[in-house]
């Protein structure tokens, strides 16, 4: 490594698609394939149904970096506890995973892929059985505004069923520490770009802004849910449905200490220190540092909650950055390998996630009509965000239409 300049460890992305590795290989069977606006489909025809769509469930991909890798949403998908497209296809249900050609793209203009998805499902569509349509992460709140954005047009979407799987819809978190390193490394690198990209921007309830070095609800959030008032908020046709991969008792990540060192950094971008999000007023959410070009940054916060150890779906966060920075040479004092990504209130859409009673809310004890869904459920214990589990699977199977 030249003395000039740290190295880049800004390579990595974290990841909205179905969590978790599977087992071993996991074929992809044959599938026609759809070009879209700003998008594209895989289509897998439900057993029984003779190669035509009869019955379609239209399921979108999360928030990355890039072109959709629908190979690697399969994997996830199939390759866990519950092979869930498997599962739907074994019911008679055509499968239709929907990508994006820029999954860090507006979700404004994602969602054109979702309402040509729906059109082209229902023009060749056999019989007149009505449409599931939902997502996994972003791709959730991109088939919401979707489908309330054809309502509002007048356009017939003939979805009976809408789900989201874990998706941010009162926010995501990442550590805003964590996003200000992306900006700290002296190169262009893949992790800046993604965490200033317009679908971050949308999603985060609180974002880094690297040119004026302050954090805040970016511009661009704002404009987005403005947009998602004008069309209704929801859609309000088919019936609403979410997932959490947080649990719903208000216990989070008790080992998430708030205020100790979630990791520390050493060799390279010496003494580098990241802390577990804490409350109050200036408190320091990370130390950076770097040797070559020499510079020093402190990122602090102004009345957060204690989000990193809320309840809510996990991101493996530090880890990845860690496993990163060892790479490249440097030595790791990892505490927290994850913290909490999408709240388990801002998934069912019940509390927002500013305020701490709100966050760490015992949601299996709120009215259930505090929700701006119609049905919801929590994971009974904590798990990866998306993370595909028998149980949260086996519950919205059962509430597939007819």
């Amino acid at each position: 490594m030249p003395e000039t300049t740290e190295p880049n460890v800004g390579s990595f992305t974290l990841s909205g698609h179905p969590a978790g590795e599977p087992a071993g290989p996991v074929d992809v069977p044959e599938h026609d394939e759809w070009p879209l606006p700003n998008g594209f489909a895989w289509v897998f025809p439900g057993e029984g149904n003779h190669g035509s769509l009869v019955r379609p469930v239209i399921m979108a991909d999360g928030f990355n970096l890039g072109r959709s890798e629908l190979d690697t949403l399969y994997q996830g998908l199939e390759g866990g506890d519950f092979a869930l497209v498997s599962e739907l296809r074994r019911r008679g249900r055509d499968v239709i995973l929907l990508g994006f050609e820029e999954r860090s793209a507006s979700i404004l203009d994602n969602a054109e892929a979702v309402m040509a998805a729906i059109a082209r499902a229902t023009a060749e569509q056999v019989g007149n059985a009505p449409l599931t349509v939902g997502g996994f992460s972003m791709g959730g709140i991109v088939t919401r505004y979707a489908l309330a954005r054809l309502e509002t047009q007048g356009t017939d979407h003939r979805t009976a069923l809408y789900f989201s799987y874990d998706s941010p819809h009162r926010g995501a978190s990442i550590p805003v520490g964590v996003q200000a390193f992306s900006h700290f490394i002296p190169f262009a690198n893949d992790f800046a770009k993604q965490m200033d990209s317009p679908a971050a921007r949308q999603m985060l309830w609180r974002h880094y802004d690297k040119d004026t070095k302050t954090i805040g609800v970016a511009p661009e959030r704002t404009e987005f849910l403005a947009a998602l008032e004008q069309v209704g908020g929801w859609p309000r046709r088919p019936r609403t449905l979410a997932v959490a991969n947080g649990r719903g008792d208000g216990v989070g990540l008790p080992e998430v200490n708030p205020g100790d060192i979630a990791l520390g950094i050493d060799r390279i971008y010496p003494g580098t220190t990241f802390y577990a999000q804490a409350q109050g007023n200036d408190v320091t959410a990370a130390q950076l540092n770097r040797r070559f070009p020499k510079a020093e940054q402190t990122v602090t916060t102004n009345g957060f909650p204690e989000v990193d150890g809320a309840p809510g779906g996990t991101l493996h966060t530090y880890k990845i950055l860690a496993d990163t920075i060892k790479k490249l040479g440097g030595k790791t004092d990892l505490r927290y390998e994850n913290v909490c990504f999408v709240p388990s209130v801002s998934a069912v859409a019940i509390r927002d996630v500013e305020k701490q009673d709100d966050l760490y809310a015992n949601i299996d004890k709120l009215d259930v009509m505090e929700s701006e869904v119609d049905e919801f459920l929590c994971s009974s214990t904590t798990t990866g965000h998306t993370a595909i589990t028998e149980d949260l699977c086996t519950w919205l199977l059962e509430r597939l239409p007819d």
